[in-house]
C-alpha cells in the first residue's frame, strides 16, 4: 500500500481539498487497493472540526464531498506510516523537516513538485479571501493531484 499525507496550516482547507481530490481520481482509476489518502495540519487550532465550510463548498461543486474529514495535527509516527508526506507551502515543509526523523526527512515534499508550472511553488491559503479563492486552490490542487497520481503510478505501483 502506498500512503500519501497531505499537509496545511491547519488542516480545513488545503490540505482536505487535496486529499479529497485526490481521493476521486485514485477511487476512478481504480487504485483503492493501491493507494491511500489522509491530511493533517501544522496546528492544532481546528483539530476535530470538519474542513472549512467554503472548501466543502467549493469541492461539492466539482462533484466531491469533504465533509466527513476531520482535521488532525500531523503525528510523530505520520513520517513512518506515510510514503509521502507533501507540503502546501514552504512554511509546512519547513515545520515538517524540524518535527521528521532524520533519515526518513526524503519523505517530505512540497505539493507542487508535481505540477509542471508551479514546482515548489506554495499553493495560496484561501482561508482570509474571497470564494474565488477556494476555487483558484482547488484549480491548482487538482492539476498537482493528476500529477502525483502519474508520478506513483510510474514510480511506485506494480
Amino acid at each position: 500500500m502506498f500512503r500519501v499525507l497531505f499537509v496545511c496550516t491547519g488542516n480545513i482547507c488545503r490540505s482536505p481539498t487535496a486529499a479529497g481530490i485526490f481521493q476521486m481520481l485514485v477511487d476512478n482509476g481504480g487504485l483503492s487497493d493501491q493507494i491511500e489518502t489522509d491530511s493533517a495540519g501544522i496546528g492544532s487550532w481546528h483539530s476535530g472540526e470538519a474542513p472549512d465550510p467554503r472548501s466543502m463548498e467549493t469541492a461539492l461543486r466539482r462533484g466531491i464531498d469533504i465533509s466527513a474529514q476531520q482535521a488532525r495535527t500531523v503525528r510523530p509516527d505520520d513520517f513512518e506510516q506515510f510514503n509521502l508526506v507533501l507540503a502546501m507551502d514552504l512554511s509546512h515543509f519547513s515545520a515538517l523537516k524540524d518535527l521528521c526523523p532524520k533519515p526518513l526527512a526524503a519523505r517530505i515534499r512540497m505539493f507542487t513538485d508535481f505540477t509542471p508550472r508551479a514546482a515548489g511553488q506554495d499553493v495560496p491559503d484561501p482561508y482570509h479571501g474571497g470564494d474565488y479563492g477556494f476555487e483558484r486552490v482547488f484549480d491548482m490542487i487538482e492539476t498537482g493531484a493528476k500529477g502525483l497520481l502519474a508520478e506513483i503510478e510510474l514510480n511506485h505501483l506494480k
